[in-house]
């Protein structure tokens, strides 16, 4: 018992012979073994104790079946009928033999919460052209991939609210190569393993080609099509490139998909609080493109060709020194107005103060529209 509490506390693999006994106080000799299992942080969570039978070693058992037997023969029918116990006394791992170990950078990167534990884990047989869901390439990968995917979260609703069209060759250049990386992100899903109800690794190309069609291709292959190369022609429809413009969005559907795979993150305080910021900053930002999209609109009446001074966007544009004008004897149209940086700049401030609830009143809404908006964002800010 001494030896017991000692491994408890110092955290140590080890391994003993207990004697206990059944309410008929028969003796049952037991093979004891206690591992330690680490987390991420190498801190000991739980205790593995393993418990096998070996009273056949101590005292081979005596009853009417192995009467007329030898002692060496009962010894032999006890060791090949109790197989766990001959598994036990082998060594856990052979030399030569090859084993898979992941490194520590790999496990805490993981963005797959479908690992197995440390004691579970066994190198699967795989095709040649088959990728391990959890190998140190993949891990590489998905994070590409979760970075592309927050590049288009924040570009997409900018793009579409200041109606940006890719003009741009830079700009268009970067673009097509995500597509690109969109559409090398399918190839590679066709050639993944993943984890099975059971908790087997499945890696059967057949099953793996079949789970990915049933589950996450229709969505991937949308958010890989070239839409900034359509916008690029002259000849598109406005409304039909923003249309294609905002089909993009279907790509933050794999934000959902990494989101739930986040969990084994939650034991670190630090992950967390980054991860709650950004969170909060992407919110702050997709509100903004929809608060300068609500003052756009009103800014200026396309019926009667009237602005309307108090939309906090004509005000900007009073307070900043760029204010709207209307070119009577050139295109007839309303021009001027504040840049779009400072627009940008001051809509995020005002997102960010409603969502905090701090609200300092230098840029209020006026119109219905605007009021309804921030009253919804007050209600997610009290959320």
């Amino acid at each position: 018992m001494e030896k017991v509490r000692l491994t408890f506390e110092n955290y140590e693999m080890n391994s003993f012979e207990i004697l206990m006994y059944k309410k008929n106080r028969t003796p049952v000799w037991f093979f004891v073994k206690i591992a330690p299992i680490r987390n991420e942080q190498e801190k000991v969570v739980l205790f593995l104790c393993t418990f096998n039978d070996i009273t056949a070693f101590k005292q081979p058992i005596e009853d009417d079946s192995y009467k007329g037997w030898g002692k060496f023969a009962r010894l032999t029918r006890a060791l090949t009928s109790s197989r766990g116990v001959l598994q036990q006394l082998q060594p856990t791992v052979h030399k030569g033999e090859n084993v898979h170990k992941h490194s520590r950078l790999t496990e805490v990167l993981q963005l797959g919460s479908d690992i197995l534990p440390q004691y579970k884990q066994e190198t699967p047989k795989t095709p040649p052209h088959i990728i391990l869901h959890y190998c140190a390439f993949k891990t590489t990968w998905d994070w590409v991939i979760l970075i592309l995917t927050f590049y288009t979260a924040i570009m997409v609703p900018y793009n579409v609210s200041f109606k940006t069209k890719q003009n741009n060759v830079a700009w268009l250049v970067v673009d097509s190569v995500v597509d690109v990386i969109f559409l090398v992100d399918i190839v590679l899903n066709f050639h993944t393993t993943f984890v099975g109800p059971a908790g087997e690794v499945i890696s059967d190309p057949k099953l793996i080609r079949m789970n990915y069609l049933k589950t996450w291709f229709v969505i991937d292959l949308l958010s890989c099509l070239p839409y900034d190369v359509i916008n690029a022609f002259e000849n598109v429809d406005e409304g039909i490139s923003s249309l294609f413009s905002s089909l993009k969005v279907v790509r933050l559907l794999r934000l959902g998909r990494v989101a739930r795979k986040l969990d084994h993150y939650i034991e670190y305080g630090a992950a967390v609080l980054v991860l709650l910021v950004c969170v909060f900053g992407l919110a702050a930002h997709w509100l903004a493109c929809i608060w300068y999209s609500i003052g756009d609109y009103e800014v200026i009446n396309e019926e009667t060709n009237v602005a309307r001074k108090d939309s906090w966007l004509y005000m900007l544009g009073e307070m900043a020194g760029t204010p709207y004008r209307f070119n009577a004897t050139g295109t007839g149209r309303w021009e001027g107005g504040p840049s779009k940086d400072s627009v940008y700049i001051t809509s995020l401030y005002f997102t960010m103060t409603s969502l905090t609830s701090i609200g300092f009143g230098n840029i209020s809404p006026t119109t219905d529209g605007e009021k309804i908006f921030a009253v919804a964002m007050m209600m997610i800010g009290c959320e």
